[in-house]
């Protein structure tokens, strides 16, 4: 089954936070996609290689470029060293020219996992869908050299900087925060990790949320809740 399918992307805007593959994820659903999709940002990201880039669009450029490509990537600002500030335009307009918007709507400065401090995510009103990524490449590691923001983690979850990040404290702070509607637990890589990632899902247990499990590298995706 498609991703798409799995994590039921409504037409319309699509938030990502969290870490471990939120890039990778944003590309991959635009692919997937039964229809034109712009990748955005309401914060900072790298514009995406081999897809049409449009630097401080106007809805009339925007119309255009999705006429001629599917996939555009729209940004405004862009810095040196290739980020992509926000688009200008409202998610309400980037959302009445595409039949989808998927939005990277935080940073983790590339750590498998991350606690959201009081400014972000920034999650645009007209999202109908937030996806929570998770890197499993973070279990059983130092808290403190494996998640962003790693202070709040602590606070979060009552555990030490120099605890391991494990399944159930990172399931801990994810129900804390109470951001998002979906949690994809990415880097499922092996199927020895399928007992990390039903351990993830029972600590997840109640909670309302929709998990996701597997691999983004491989393709191998299943729903456990």
């Amino acid at each position: 089954m498609e991703l798409h399918t799995l994590l039921d992307i409504p037409v319309g805007v699509t938030a990502v936070i969290g870490s471990g593959g939120k890039t990778t994820l944003l590309r991959r659903l635009a692919e997937e996609a039964d229809g034109t999709a712009i990748l955005c940002t309401t914060t900072h990201i790298f514009a995406f290689a081999r897809l049409p880039l449009l630097v401080d669009p106007t809805e009339a450029d925007l119309r255009r470029a999705l006429a001629e490509s599917r996939v555009v990537c729209a940004g405004s600002n862009m810095r040196e060293d290739g980020r992509l500030c926000a688009c200008d335009l409202p998610f309400s307009a980037l959302a009445s020219c595409a039949r989808y918007v998927f939005a990277e709507a935080d940073g983790s400065r590339r750590l498998p996992l991350k606690a959201h401090a009081a400014h972000e995510p920034v999650i645009p009103d007209e999202a109908k869908r937030v996806i929570c990524m998770v890197g499993a490449s973070g279990f059983g590691k130092p808290i403190a050299e494996v998640v962003h923001r790693a202070e709040l983690f602590c606070g979060l979850t009552g555990a030490q900087l120099s605890e391991s990040a494990t399944p159930a404290l990172v399931a801990r702070a994810i129900r804390a925060e109470s951001l998002c509607d979906t949690v994809f637990l990415n880097q499922i890589d092996e199927p020895e990790q399928d007992a990390v990632a039903r351990a993830f899902t029972d600590a997840m247990a109640g909670s309302g949320l929709r998990v996701i499990a597997g691999s983004l590298q491989k393709r191998r995706y299943t729903r456990l809740a």
